[in-house]
């Protein structure tokens, strides 16, 4: 195993021109099937956003590790995503890399790995994700170190946050900056805490940090349980996001997996209509699915958009994709596309 820095070294960042824009070689190859859909969704993206509606994204699985900040951030940064839901894991893992990135081990070969192999990454405190590794230490616990301040700080005041903006409040306090360990502008999050935008994070006790402040609350260092607010505040809360951006413009939903990440954010629209009888809320204005689950057994993250017309999330005439592949390729392409296809 060697640290992460020997697989991802720095690429160079120029602005496509014709000859050399992603965008052009993806309309000239990519012609049938997945490939084709990528290119209608991306184009209906970029169309989208050009008419200066908003574009809200969930994010599953465990991007935040795969990296998909480096060109998530950009997106964040020049307003193509305006809001985000994501799992407690991909907000965290975010920050994990950020600080702790040199320390990460790739294993091009994880799946010759034995019982007696993924014992001994324990012993080195090595959390394996697919093909790479979270350092404990390096990550986990450095964050933890100062998290807890700020939530100790909290519940003596007898103030809540939500989780996101906790980690708001750690990356504006400075305090992780000299354990950068990669460019800034690669950190989704970080790009999210600079714009101040809307984050919400269902289900975070399913992730480290979600664990660590139970243990913090079993032990009594925390007080008071709700110090941290959780899943029903963020519906409410991102209740109030949607009523107020779609009053502006249309939303659209541009969905990374599947799980709760995507179905909590997405069933707003159906909470609002039938629960809250707010009946002129709009409905999701654009769908896009990558996902790699596949149609069956009434799984969720394989669904298609049509099925989203039952639930009255999205109407007969919305635009809708699935691109049925890997995020980690399929993600940065229709990225690349929206940023280079931007209407000067």
């Amino acid at each position: 195993m060697e640290p992460m820095k020997n697989f991802f070294s720095a690429q160079t960042r120029t602005a496509g021109t014709k000859s050399d824009s992603v965008a052009e070689f993806i309309r000239h190859h990519f012609r049938h099937f997945n490939a084709a859909v990528l290119v209608d969704a991306a184009e209906a993206y970029r169309s989208h956003i050009d008419r200066g509606d908003a574009m809200f994204m969930s994010l599953a699985g465990a991007m935040s590790t795969a990296e998909l900040g480096l060109s998530l951030a950009e997106m964040i940064r020049r307003d193509k995503i305006h809001a985000v839901s994501c799992t407690g894991a991909n907000l965290e893992e975010d920050i994990f890399n950020l600080v702790a990135h040199d320390h990460y081990q790739r294993i091009p070969h994880y799946r010759d790995l034995t019982p007696e192999g993924e014992k001994k990454l324990l012993e080195q405190h090595l959390n394996r994700v697919t093909d790479t590794c979270i350092p404990e230490e390096e990550a986990f616990r450095r964050i933890e170190r100062f998290i807890i301040d700020l939530w100790k700080e909290a519940d003596a005041s007898g103030k809540s946050c939500f989780p996101h903006e906790f980690i708001y409040q750690l990356l504006d306090s400075g305090l992780l900056d000299q354990y950068h360990q990669i460019d800034p502008k690669d950190s989704w999050v970080m790009a999210a805490c600079e714009k101040k935008l809307p984050i919400f994070v269902p289900g975070w006790e399913d992730s480290t940090l979600g664990n660590v402040y139970a243990a913090h609350c079993l032990r009594g260092t925390i007080k008071n349980v709700h110090t941290v607010r959780t899943g029903i505040e963020y519906m409410m809360q991102l209740s109030e996001w949607y009523r107020s951006t779609s009053a502006e413009r249309n939303i659209g939903f541009f969905q990374i997996g599947g799980g709760i990440a995507g179905d909590f954010a997405i069933c707003v629209v159906p909470m609002l209509r039938q629960d809250m009888g707010v009946h002129d809320a709009p409905l999701w204005s654009y769908f896009c699915q990558i996902s790699d689950s596949t149609t069956s057994y009434g799984s969720y993250s394989g669904a298609v958009p049509n099925e989203k017309i039952t639930w009255e999330k999205l109407a007969v005439d919305t635009p809708g994709f699935i691109i049925e592949s890997d995020a980690t390729i399929v993600a940065p392409l229709v990225f690349r596309y929206v940023l280079e296809e931007e209407s000067p």
